[in-house]
């Protein structure tokens, strides 16, 4: 637990550019083990992908770290474990439900940010994306694309929220969608 704790708090606080600068020079440059430039193969994706997911898994292990910290404290999971009910049980029964809704509902915009792509990593990786078209797309003053990109990402946002708002109902019967 003390290595996830620490993991997590290295990995929101270093930013992202900085772990791709790293993954770079260590397993591209002197390892050799992954491309660090283009998408030539399958493998040149791994340093982006782990670069770009660093943050949002340290996030959500803090926050399902949290969240499950909690609700094992709960008046309900104290009863169910003095009423005899075996650990699996509680787990999945109780803790679970109350504990996965805020990891889900951080999901959201996480995946949305995903999918969308970072300027940063892209242009580290020199990786063609829709965050690098951005960028390039304002500094052309193409208003067109701005406009197109901003609606699309803008899209997968809300598209992302709704997604989140219902697997949240189902998670838990209490939440209501309207």
């Amino acid at each position: 637990k003390g290595f996830l704790i620490a993991g997590s708090t290295i990995g929101v606080s270093v930013p992202n550019f900085v772990f791709a600068l790293l993954l770079m020079i260590i397993f591209g440059v002197q390892l050799q083990f992954f491309p660090i430039i283009g998408l030539s193969s399958p493998a040149s994706y791994v340093l982006p992908v782990i670069a770009q997911s660093v943050y949002p898994i340290a996030v959500i292990s803090r926050l399902v770290n949290t969240t499950f910290s909690e609700a094992l404290k709960q008046d309900h999971v104290i009863m169910a474990r003095a009423k005899g009910l075996k650990e699996v049980s509680i787990i999945f029964k109780h803790v679970l439900k109350n504990s996965m809704v805020p990891v889900v509902t951080y999901l959201g915009p996480t995946i949305a940010f995903l999918l969308t792509g970072s300027f940063v990593i892209e242009s580290l990786y020199t990786i063609p994306g829709l965050g690098m078209e951005f960028v390039n797309s304002i500094s052309n003053r193409d208003y067109t694309v701005i406009l197109g990109l901003s609606i699309f990402i803008g899209t997968v946002i809300i598209i992302a929220n709704m997604l989140v708002d219902v697997i949240c109902a189902f998670i838990d019967p209490r939440i209501k969608l309207s």
